[in-house]
């Protein structure tokens, strides 16, 4: 309730007043919104069903309605965009689950006492500085920087890399093999893991520190180990910032620069200048995410805990 009626005058309650503080912190998304976004994206449905070409008479476009010809393009004619988009979902499978693991485990650390830990965390913080879209820009132009990466991925596929020879010394068969494989493949992936995970760290962080300390005491006062309190205390009570992490994570993976899908939509409206076809697949893939979305937070939803 965000109303209580005392000696008849209305008033706001606790939890009514944080609603309105909350609502006033995300005012100024929603006026950006309707100002530069709503109409923008009416526009963008309105393409969806049309064949959009560019007017140069009237400096704009000009559209003809062909009704569900572009969606049927998209999931049924493409030979790409499926494929594209399957191979997307197992990278996110593969990926997001890993940066939550990764971020939490960082963020555990980071909560420690210990010389010199804010200048540890502000070194944890330089993956969201550094995979912004201006650092972005440079690497993918700098010439430098190409050629290290071309190297870097020749020295990868020779057998006496690390990671070939301890998947060599691992080897195994059957149900184990599977697991040693994903372990392989993140272990390759470590870099691009931690490039995203600075803001999942920040928000774990933040959760963990929240957790009052007397629940630690009064848990190792009546014998509880470290591995004990880690998932008594410490998970149940981050588990909700959990769902909020992988929210995030999906939605940061979808949208990343080197997305066979979102490659394929930028080079579709910008280069053959087919408005209709792009838009459609842009529409198409952003309810698909969405439904990814809302099975994530289907499921983890019902293992969150909430506390006061």
């Amino acid at each position: 309730m965000y109303f209580t009626k005392k000696k008849d005058k209305i008033s706001l309650t606790l939890e009514g007043k944080n609603a309105v503080t909350g609502y006033l912190f995300i005012l100024p998304f929603f006026i950006g919104f309707l100002a530069f976004m709503f109409f923008p994206i009416l526009e963008s449905l309105r393409m969806v069903f049309s064949e959009v070409s560019i007017d140069l008479v009237n400096h704009g476009f000009s559209m003809k309605f062909t009704g569900l010809a572009n969606l049927k393009r998209v999931v049924a004619v493409d030979p790409e965009f499926n494929r594209f988009f399957t191979g997307e979902i197992m990278r996110m499978v593969l990926i997001v689950p890993a940066i939550i693991i990764f971020s939490l485990f960082a963020a555990i650390i980071l909560n420690q006492e210990f010389k010199g830990r804010s200048f540890v965390r502000s070194v944890f913080f330089l993956p969201v500085i550094l995979s912004s879209g201006i650092m972005i820009g440079l690497e993918t132009n700098n010439s430098l920087l190409t050629n290290m990466a071309q190297i870097i991925d020749e020295g990868n596929q020779m057998k006496a890399s690390i990671t070939g020879v301890l998947r060599n010394i691992l080897a195994t068969e059957g149900a184990a093999a599977d697991y040693m494989k994903y372990i392989f493949r993140i272990v390759n992936q470590i870099y691009g893991i931690a490039m995203a995970s600075g803001i999942q760290i920040i928000i774990f962080l933040s959760a963990l520190q929240t957790i009052p300390v007397s629940v630690y005491e009064a848990a190792k006062i009546e014998g509880a180990t470290g591995w004990e309190c880690f998932w008594k205390i410490t998970f149940p009570m981050v588990s909700s910032l959990i769902l909020v992490n992988v929210v995030y994570s999906v939605v940061d993976f979808f949208m990343r620069t080197d997305n066979l899908v979102m490659n394929k939509i930028s080079t579709t409206m910008i280069r053959l200048l087919d408005f209709g076809f792009s838009t459609a697949m842009a529409w198409v893939y952003f309810l698909a995410v969405l439904a990814i979305i809302g099975i994530a937070v289907g499921l983890i939803s019902r293992k969150v805990y909430y506390y006061e």
